[in-house]
This record gives C-alpha cells, sequence and structure tokens, in this order.
C-alpha cells in the first residue's frame, strides 16, 4: 500500500508515519520544507497548504490513500481546517488516489442528545478555535459531492504522549468514555487504530471515534 501523508512533520501526523512504516507501506510525506524533514525510508516532497496555486494532480504519483493531519492552531489560521478539506475532496478525485483518511477533532462528537463536547462549560477555551475548525471540515466532508471515499477519524477528548498502552474501542457520533468516566486515547494508540481503519477499510465516508 502507498500512503500520502499531508502533515507528516507534525505531532500526530508523524506518528501515522512511523506506524505506515512499522507495517511495510510505502510512505510519502508532504511537508512545508522538506529541507528540514529527514526521516529514513520515506518520500519527501514540498506542499505549502498556503499555496492555492499548487494543485495535487502534479504531486501524486501512484499512492492511493491519503492522510491528512493539519491544524490551524501554529499560526492562528483556522479557517484552513475546512479549506483544506474542500481542497483535498475536489482535486484527489483527479490523482491515483482512492480513499482520504482525516485526523479529525473530538469537539464534534456528542456527550449527550443534541449537545457536542465544544459546547459543555468545560471545554477548555484554548482549544475551542481549533474544535470550531475541526467541526466545520467534518460538515464539509457530510456535505460533500465528491466521489472520493473518506474517513473522518475523532481522537478522544484527551490524546497525550504515550506508547501504545491497552485496546482501542471505535465508536461513531457519540464521545467514547472510559469505565471512570474518562476519554483518552494515547497518540500511539491512535495512529494504531487510523492505519489500521487503512487497513480494513470498514467504514467508508463515515466519522469515527478513538478512545480507550
Amino acid at each position: 500500500m502507498k500512503v500520502v501523508v499531508l502533515g507528516a512533520s507534525g505531532w500526530i501526523g508523524s506518528h501515522i508515519v512511523a506506524q505506515v512504516k512499522s507495517r511495510g507501506h510505502e510512505v510519502t510525506a508532504l511537508v512545508r520544507n522538506s529541507d528540514k524533514y529527514d526521516t529514513s525510508g520515506v518520500t519527501v516532497k514540498s506542499f505549502d497548504l498556503n499555496n492555492h496555486d499548487q494543485d495535487l494532480s502534479s504531486i501524486i504519483s501512484d499512492e492511493t490513500i491519503f492522510v491528512a493531519a493539519i491544524g490551524g492552531r501554529a499560526l492562528g489560521n483556522h479557517e484552513i481546517v475546512a479549506n483544506t478539506a474542500s481542497t483535498l475532496l475536489a482535486q484527489l478525485p483527479n490523482t491515483s488516489i482512492e480513499r482520504l483518511v482525516w485526523v479529525g477533532g473530538a469537539g464534534s462528537l456528542e456527550v449527550a442528545p443534541n449537545l457536542k463536547l465544544i459546547d459543555t462549560p468545560e471545554f477548555p477555551a484554548e482549544y475551542k478555535d481549533e474544535a470550531i475548525a475541526q467541526s466545520q471540515a467534518l460538515t464539509v466532508f457530510k456535505s460533500t459531492q465528491s466521489p472520493l471515499n473518506w474517513t473522518y477519524i475523532s481522537p478522544a477528548a484527551e490524546i497525550f504522549p504515550g506508547d501504545k498502552m491497552q485496546a482501542y474501542r471505535v465508536g461513531f457520533e457519540q464521545l467514547l468514555l472510559d469505565d471512570d468516566g474518562n476519554s483518552r486515547i494515547s497518540v500511539a494508540d491512535y495512529a494504531t487504530a487510523l492505519v489500521d481503519e487503512i487497513e480494513k477499510g470498514e467504514h467508508i465516508n463515515k466519522r469515527i471515534g478513538i478512545a480507550y
């Protein structure tokens, strides 16, 4: 399997690259500055989300899976999230890519009927703009007419640094909680779940959530 990872140099993206490589798949990393990306066994190409003149058809060769792990927190340009979702859904059908797998957010998951996590009083204010942006991207996916297959994968409410810890669970529109009422997943287990989904292809054109 040949996989493209947009945002390969980021925290979650780098774990996804490592997990894809560990299973013997080929990886193409799309990063803003290819000169600063040094990961062995990975094909590296430059791609800047802020350069609207770039066309993915000139960058994709024969890969079939596209993973997007992006956010707007670093530069404060949160609008780039939904805009990128729209761009990928429009351009990727003109390439060899057969499926788009999106690293989503947890804020749009429901904690009660008609109540999303982002709308609860406890939701951290410093993450709200990012959560709104990811919610907007989810709306793009759910309303798209693109022929491209996609899967939007939300982490638990807390995704933390750490290695594989235990078996994860897969949910859908509701936030998954453990026996102690917490919603958690390590970044390594999230990456594992994402690559499992790539390989199995069980949730096409759906949003899923990953948590312990």
